[in-house]
């Protein structure tokens, strides 16, 4: 009895395994736009770029802002200079300090000193220029990121679509391969009858497991599909399979021509990476004039740990001038100056090959538009033609293998109508990604 109730248990068990891997999740075409910005790695990733920029300019600001530090320090020595120093910043000299035995032989004297020191920027040219480049720089990641979510929400919009695709070829061959188990019955009644020959059969029989074959394959794709989805999401895929809550669109409307914009968030993204250089090229120039920084520092001194007996400041400014830096500053210029040519070439080729693209896209789009006429089109004269065909072969005025090639070609035809659609919607989608 227990063998039997530990044997139920494992099956139940192993049952709701089965249920769970199962498990299909509508989702809508809202849904999964909105998850691709909030999960999505890649979008994370362009985050994290744009965050490190920010960080990059906001230390910048040091520019402008006051470098403060604080210090406390103990010695004890008997070091003459040190001992007599000492015993001068704590304010407790006498005359008999200045004994020479004492000033070459002092007895061990400690000394405890708080440092509060403060620099403050006030003319650094350069600095002002890589501050500028700073923040043109931060501009630019903020502009990759906008379009990275705009590249992701085409994406994600691409493998919805391909999910629907996905499930309709199942749908289509499912009813493929019911018509052709309903063929093969009947051709089987009329084999009984000693209407057809042995070979009818079998040649129904293999379009049966041709069908079921391709009908497996169409079912993997769906997974694919839905993992691909899950992927671009940043979702778990284990046990768990989607199935979009909207129907396939099989309406199109015709192409209408776009302008290129260059104006794009890429485009203005290059414009700002260039504008990072021209000020770090002026960053370096400037780095050769002299910088001017005032500074402080306020001082408590005693003999006793924690003590601030003796009390003093000192404040001060200071010009500096790197005269001659062995050439290092100079060949930063050049450098800055080769990146910021070579990003400007960049750019243009960019930008030229965006536009190529476009004006490629706009002809391939005018092509799946002429493409998904003639397949509505031919999937209409195939489907008139199978039915003709199914009549006629009722009638035994057609032959088995007429009546499986016009069968196979209607659902090709109608698998091809829903690629053509496919290709000419995604196109559509893709052009107004290029044009914006």
């Amino acid at each position: 009895m227990n063998k039997k109730i530990i044997g139920l248990g494992i099956l139940i068990l192993f049952s709701g395994t089965f249920l769970y891997a199962q498990d299909t999740i509508p989702v809508s075409k809202s849904q999964v736009l909105q998850k691709v910005i909030e999960g999505n790695l890649q979008i994370k990733i362009a985050e994290k770029n744009a965050q490190a920029a920010k960080a990059d300019y906001k230390q910048a600001q040091s520019l402008f802002l006051p470098n403060i530090n604080t210090s406390y320090s103990g010695i004890s020595t008997t070091n003459p200079l040190m001992a007599f120093g000492s015993k001068l910043n704590q304010e407790i000299l006498t005359m008999a300090d200045f004994n020479p035995d004492l000033l070459n032989n002092p007895a061990k004297t400690q000394n405890f000193s708080t440092v509060i020191e403060i620099q403050q920027p006030l003319i650094n040219i350069d600095g002002y220029y890589g501050r500028k480049a700073a923040k043109a720089k931060y501009e630019a990641y903020q502009l990759q990121t906008e379009r990275t979510k705009e590249y992701l929400q085409l994406e994600v919009t691409k493998a919805y679509m391909q999910l629907q695709l996905a499930y309709n070829a199942v749908t289509v061959l499912q009813k493929a391969e019911n018509t052709a188990k309903t063929n093969l019955k009947l051709i089987e009644n009329y084999f009984k009858n000693g209407m057809v020959q042995k070979t009818d059969i079998l040649n129904v029989q293999v379009r049966v497991n041709d069908v079921t074959n391709q009908l497996q394959y169409a079912k993997s794709n769906v997974k694919n599909a839905s993992d691909y989805l899950m992927f671009l999401l940043n979702e778990d895929m284990n046990g768990k399979i989607y199935k979009p809550a909207e129907l396939f669109d099989t309406t199109f409307s015709n192409h209408t021509f776009l302008e290129f914009s260059k104006s794009r968030k890429d485009f203005l993204a290059l414009e700002k990476s260039n504008e990072a250089y021209q000020n770090m090229i002026q960053s370096n120039k400037f780095s050769l004039l002299p910088r001017l920084n005032a500074f402080g520092n306020y001082q408590l001194f005693d003999s006793k740990f924690l003590g601030t007996a003796a009390k003093g400041y000192l404040v001060g400014a200071q010009l500096s001038w790197n005269l001659f830096d062995g050439l290092k500053t100079y060949g930063k210029i050049d450098k800055a100056k080769a990146e910021s040519q070579k990003a400007v070439l960049e750019a243009e080729q960019y930008k030229k090959q965006s536009e190529l693209e476009f004006n490629k896209t706009n002809r391939q789009l005018l092509d799946a538009q002429n493409k998904v006429s003639l397949a509505q089109l031919a999937l209409q004269q195939s489907q008139e033609a199978y039915r003709i065909r199914q009549n006629r072969f009722s009638q035994g005025l057609e032959k088995t293998t007429d009546l499986l090639q016009s069968e196979t070609l209607q659902y090709q035809k109608e698998l091809e109508y829903q690629q053509a659609l496919f290709e000419y919607n995604f196109l559509s989608q893709y052009l107004q990604f290029l044009s914006n």
